[in-house]
């Protein structure tokens, strides 16, 4: 087989970035080398042309996460440029949704990452500069007044996170439309007890 050529590389590396972003996501970044090289369709010496460890992609597929577009960036900011309130309620039921918990591989970062991060603390170092900036970005498109976000993005990732764990019960989607309440309508999320009449 002939020399790759450097934009033939340089393809390949973006595809195994990209790649590696939505494995890692989907099943943790435990993914292996041998996997992820035969789901991008090189062979596993490859990987070592291209980046100088495992850890080193990790780094560059959270980076490409937060980066690209399609990894579920809020919908609705450029819908509603110009109305913040209609951008932030559409964001938060768009990742709120059926959709976003079934979509791992394709879904927003900060909660995709969240768990590899907090097991890894060396990861974590490396990465932190990259995924902090995602989490304080995420955070400020939902901002309102004196509110900075961080308590929305916090109650939108856990809730996430709870239905995802309880995919295939009803008490996933029961999660999803709780957080989606409290946060867009102001209330807690939670059904008033009902008064005994008896």
């Amino acid at each position: 087989m002939g020399r790759v050529s450097k934009a033939q590389a340089q393809e390949n590396r973006q595809h195994v970035v990209a790649t590696a972003s939505r494995m890692f996501r989907e099943k943790g970044t435990a993914v292996s080398i041998a996997d992820l090289m035969k789901a991008v369709g090189l062979t596993h010496g490859a990987f070592y042309k291209q980046f100088t460890s495992k850890e080193d992609l990790v780094d560059k597929a959270i980076a490409h996460a937060f980066e690209d577009p399609a990894a579920h960036s809020p919908v609705g900011l450029e819908e509603h440029a110009g109305e913040h309130e209609a951008a932030r309620r559409t964001l938060i039921e768009d990742y709120l949704s059926v959709w976003h918990r079934d979509h791992v591989g394709d879904g927003c970062p900060v909660s995709g990452f969240a768990a590899d991060l907090g097991r890894d603390p060396d990861q974590a170092a490396r990465s932190q500069e990259v995924y902090i900036n995602g989490v304080r970005n995420r955070a400020a498109r939902l901002a309102t007044g004196d509110d900075d976000g961080m308590a929305q993005l916090c109650t939108m990732v856990g809730a996430l996170a709870l239905a995802r764990a309880t995919r295939g019960n009803p008490l996933s989607e029961e999660l999803l439309q709780a957080a989606r309440t409290a946060l867009t309508e102001g209330g807690t999320g939670r059904s008033e007890p009902q008064q005994r009449t008896d």
